[in-house]
């Protein structure tokens, strides 16, 4: 950030106390006239002393979205609405017409940069904080000429970069395109909704054939909430919505048209005319412990680079993701059996259920999990992967156990006794571990001695291979004999 900031206002420092606060009952608001020129004015003195000609939005968030007074609309200074967004370059001209949108109080507020070398940042009661890559002496001579303050300071107090609620936030990737494709694949997801503004929101109906359509038609470093689809029982959503708190009362019109209104569970007139008419509808919750997102995202830059500073409201679906998105392969974690379904078993870890398939519980033959494995019983496993898609892990218990095979390929040519398990026509197996999941080799035809052999006679054999790609190893009774 630029490391000269001044602080510009109307407010003269003399009237100020030792905490900061005016004496002097100044009117907070503008005037819209000589005053609210004046700060104009030092922003063009000051960019103009930085070679600034443009400038950048930030943050942009959205109010009334009606004409003021005078007018003036947030849509009337650039092409569209959708313009404003986060990153979008304007010239100075309109820079200076969002101060004064700003200075006033109307529709939008955001902060507007030029990299490192300028920023023009409006606070409340009219305080206005520009930055510099350089001193500017003739700038702050101009300010203090036409009648305002500039104060040096350390820092704009919105130049803070915002505090992530409880994690990383999840960047807008192909991966979470792959998993949009799939909430909607599966039926659970129908609705994105989409803000580039801050209070402002496009909704999208999500089809199989519509998703790739409405990715390409985001604005640039939109925030990204994907929903399940909207209910045809209107009535019932109407109803489910409480008296006592405040909803998005999300429907779509008979040409299915999705639009989005806040409104309070008491306002049931208000609820009534927005259900009226509506072909499917949904009531979704505002407040951060009730908001419960599919999924959720913020559109990177083309590069991939997630350059935009606000984030999505943490919910389930932003742990879930910062959770399995820091898990490595191989990495050991800990948790808690809590079921065993068929040859799967679930292992609660941190709050999330993974799964152990039977194959992945132990390098040696199992037929009943839990056998290994209890409920109740707290197991450490390696990470066997993480489907960000599915919102799936896998762990595996034999990953983090001595492979034996691996044990017995050091003792090939070894002499061993063990037992006859299966006759197979091409040979015998043999288990040379006295226990019941014990290592079992086949003895080929052509490695028998011609021996008249039964399931459970006693064998001396000799470990002539072990083949760890294929899991398996040889013995021959006829090199024992030798």
């Amino acid at each position: 950030m630029p490391k000269f900031v001044h602080r510009v206002t109307k407010y003269d420092p003399a009237n100020r106390d030792e905490r900061g606060h005016y004496l002097a009952d100044d009117d907070v608001d503008s005037d819209r006239g000589p005053i609210e020129a004046a700060y104009l004015q030092a922003v063009v003195a000051f960019a103009e002393e930085c070679g600034v000609d443009r400038l950048s939005v930030r943050d942009p968030s959205a109010f009334l979205l009606e004409p003021d007074e005078d007018g003036m609309r947030l849509e009337d200074l650039l092409p569209s609405l959708w313009d404003f967004h986060d990153g979008a370059e304007v010239p100075l001209e309109v820079a200076l017409e969002l101060v004064r949108m700003m200075l006033r109080g109307d529709e939008g507020w955001c902060l507007l940069e030029a990299g490192d070398a300028f920023f023009v940042h409006i606070g409340y009661d009219q305080y206005m904080y520009i930055g510099t890559d350089r001193p500017c002496e003739r700038a702050a001579a101009r300010a203090r000429r036409l009648g305002l303050f500039p104060e040096p300071i350390p820092e704009s107090p919105y130049s803070e970069e915002p505090e992530e609620p409880d994690g990383p936030q999840r960047p807008a990737d192909e991966e979470f395109w792959a998993r949009v494709h799939w909430l909607v694949a599966s039926g659970q997801a129908g609705v994105l909704e989409e803000s580039p503004i801050q209070n402002v929101s496009r909704w999208h109906r999500l089809t199989p054939d519509t998703v790739d359509a409405v990715r390409a038609g985001l604005a640039p470093r939109a925030m990204l909430t994907v929903w399940p689809p909207l209910s045809t029982d209107v009535a019932a959503v109407l109803a489910s919505v409480p008296e006592d708190g405040q909803v998005e009362f999300v429907r779509a019109d008979a040409a299915g048209t999705i639009t989005g209104v806040r409104v309070n569970g008491e306002q049931r007139e208000e609820l009534a005319a927005l259900a009226a008419g509506a072909r499917a509808a949904a009531a979704l919750p505002t407040t951060v412990d009730e908001h419960r997102p599919l999924s959720a995202a913020v559109l990177p830059d083309p590069d991939g680079v997630l350059r935009a500073r606000w984030r999505t409201t943490w919910s389930p679906c932003d742990r879930t993701w910062a959770f399995l998105n820091a898990l490595r392969p191989g990495q050991a974690v800990t948790g808690t059996v809590t079921g065993i379904a068929g040859t799967v078993t679930f292992v609660d870890v941190d709050g999330f259920t993974a799964r152990i398939r039977q194959p992945e519980l132990s390098w040696r033959w199992i037929g009943d999990p839990s056998a290994v494995v209890a409920v109740g019983r707290q197991v450490t496993a390696a990470v066997l992967g993480a489907d960000l898609v599915r919102e799936e892990l896998y762990l595996s218990l034999k990953a983090l156990q001595d492979d034996p095979l691996t044990q017995l390929a050091d003792r090939v040519g070894e002499l061993v006794d063990g037992v006859v398990t299966k006759a197979v026509p091409f040979g015998v197996f043999v288990r040379i571990e006295d226990r019941p999941d014990g290592l079992e080799g086949l003895v080929p035809t052509a490695e028998s001695a011609g021996e008249a052999v039964q399931v459970g006679d006693p064998l001396a054999v000799r470990i002539t291979e072990v083949d760890l790609a294929r899991r398996r190893f040889l013995l021959s009774r006829r090199r024992a004999l030798d």
